[in-house]
């Protein structure tokens, strides 16, 4: 009985730390500053992967985007083409709500995105309603951005369902 409660302590306390993360705060001296109007302002182009929870990448993809922002809105146009030959295409309205603060929505997001950005760092939460095998899965992202200097930013969103990790989605930014 005791090896059997012992076991059960140890799953909650993997499961509770895999839950934590580092605050978006622990990068404020971080230098670039990540200026998310000036970055995403213009054209920029992006490669990546998704890779399953195992590691084995299961999808890469190349990504044009265009950003334009208006004071503190802002729209970034995201066109995918996938290494099937498959397209997709996302529209995300982004909004500075405070300073390191921002608010983002897309036909595809469930709700809305909440961003915080400190130093070179930007951390954005939300739900994504991903296709798969003709349903649609309401999958929670968990999506880092690192500025590394004023062209290129590496993205890194582990993706996730209740609380199960799926994958986790691979970026590489440069600016036009």
């Amino acid at each position: 009985m005791k090896a059997m409660y012992l076991k059960f302590l140890v799953c909650i306390s993997l499961m509770l730390s895999a839950c934590s993360s580092v605050d978006v705060q622990h990068y404020r001296s971080e230098q670039p500053k990540l200026e998310l109007a000036r970055y995403l302002n213009g054209d920029l182009r992006a490669w990546g992967m998704f890779s399953d929870r195992f590691g084995e990448v299961v999808k890469r993809f190349e990504v044009r985007l265009k950003g334009r922002w208006d004071g503190k809105k802002g729209v970034l146009e995201e066109d995918f083409v996938y290494s099937d030959g498959s397209k997709q295409r996302r529209v995300w309205q982004i909004e500075e709500i405070g300073p390191g603060q921002y608010r983002g929505r897309a036909e595809d997001v469930v709700g809305e995105a909440i961003g915080e950005a400190s130093g070179n760092a930007l951390r954005w939460r939300y739900t994504l309603a991903l296709p798969v095998d003709g349903r649609v899965w309401h999958v929670q992202f968990d999506d880092w951005m690192f500025l590394i200097n004023d062209q290129v930013m590496i993205n890194r969103a582990k993706m996730s369902k209740f609380g199960i990790e799926l994958g986790e989605v691979t970026l590489s930014f440069v600016k036009d």
